[in-house]
């Protein structure tokens, strides 16, 4: 496992996003994926976080996003969805017919991933020895 490692912070942090578009439309084809794809790894590198696979179906993106301790999810969130609709809707005259209000659902789903499962997490919590004074 690789660490990212700052001036007081040492970290692995990795979160699975879905984007949904607008009613659930499906107007994704290969050729918006391909450029949200660039559009969302711009975005990524811009908050020192890297897009790790991003991939989906025509109503919806899956993104695996590895991120500095220093991001707040909802501002990457925000920008990710922001700057992707613009380019995408900028590009795609046929898309920006179909979303006039807008390419995402201002809904999203985000988890965080990797590393061990919660209940080894859990047990080794709980094991540790307390000082007894």
């Amino acid at each position: 496992m690789e660490y990212r490692t700052g001036r007081h912070v040492v970290c692995s942090l990795n979160l699975h996003l879905v984007f949904v578009t607008k009613y659930r439309r499906g107007v994704l084809d290969k050729d918006a994926h391909e450029r949200l794809r660039t559009a969302f790894s711009k975005v990524a590198a811009d908050f020192g976080a890297k897009l790790v696979e991003c991939d989906g179906e025509d109503d919806h993106v899956h993104l695996l996003v590895e991120y500095p301790a220093t991001v707040q999810i909802s501002k990457l969130v925000n920008s990710l969805k922001g700057v992707g609709s613009r380019l995408l809707l900028r590009d795609r005259e046929d898309l920006r017919r179909l979303s006039r209000k807008g390419l995402w659902s201002p809904s999203y789903f985000a988890a965080s991933c990797g590393g061990a499962p919660i209940e080894t997490i859990r047990s080794y919590v709980r094991n540790q020895r307390t000082p007894a004074a």
